[in-house]
């Protein structure tokens, strides 16, 4: 089954309801997902016994994507990265089995630039070789060269949605990771029954699908219109 989450586990009150009514918020959203993306780590660092609690607020199933620090990905655009993923690395070790993808955003800013990004997706492969999704948002992205380096240090890329590099047309096979961030009003706009269907359609049973339309509350309701349309009839 594919894993279909939120971006971070706050449940509005209007689905509280439908969701076990004791323990912490994540161990409730959790009675319904088994799957979830911290995007809190891109802000600030946790400590390791944060993520420990956190596994043990979960069942053995669930899982955690985990999306890389700003340090790497922004403020240092993807250059001398060793110490700080490092440091994320030893942070989330706790989550052993637990840990889904990371997920390495890239800003919009940031062209491709094959001189960094191999050295970058070398210290992050000598590392780790656990799955590894690429959310780039800039058009230069859109060549066969960003491809080939993808493909070479077995990273997946992202479908975004909307989608400034990639659109769904674009992937020869079903997408191992979509974010899903609302539109038009990105972050905000819930998406239509049809839309999820065919955001659904393109599921494998290894994909992940996370709504980050959080700002409004939409991801909640949108994710379990999801899960309810993946359901045997």
């Amino acid at each position: 089954m594919p894993t279909i989450a939120t971006a971070g586990w706050s449940i509005p009150k209007k689905n509280a309801d439908r969701f076990a009514e004791e323990g912490s918020a994540l161990t409730r959203y959790a009675s319904i997902f088994d799957g979830v993306e911290i995007n809190s780590t891109f802000y600030r660092r946790h400590r390791p016994s944060t993520f420990a609690r956190w596994v043990d607020a979960v069942p053995d199933a669930f899982l955690f994507s985990v999306k890389l620090p700003k340090e790497v990905t922004h403020e240092r655009a993807m250059r001398d990265i060793a110490a700080p993923f490092q440091t994320f690395l030893g942070d989330i070790a706790p989550l052993d089995k637990k840990r889904g993808p990371l997920l390495c955003q890239l800003p919009p800013s940031l062209a491709f630039n094959a001189e960094v990004l191999a050295p970058a997706f070398r210290i992050m492969r000598d590392a780790d070789d656990g799955p590894v999704v690429v959310e780039a948002r800039h058009a230069s992205f859109s060549c066969s060269e960003a491809l080939d380096l993808l493909k070479t240090y077995a990273m997946d890329r992202v479908l975004a949605d909307p989608a400034p590099v990639w659109p769904a047309n674009d992937f020869d096979r079903r997408p191992k990771y979509i974010r899903l961030h609302g539109t038009p009003k990105i972050y905000y706009s819930s998406y239509s029954k049809e839309e999820i269907r065919s955001f659904c359609d393109l599921l494998a049973s290894d994909s992940w699908c996370v709504f980050d339309n959080t700002a409004s509350g939409a991801a909640i309701e949108n994710a379990m219109t999801m899960r309810q349309l993946r359901e045997p009839s």
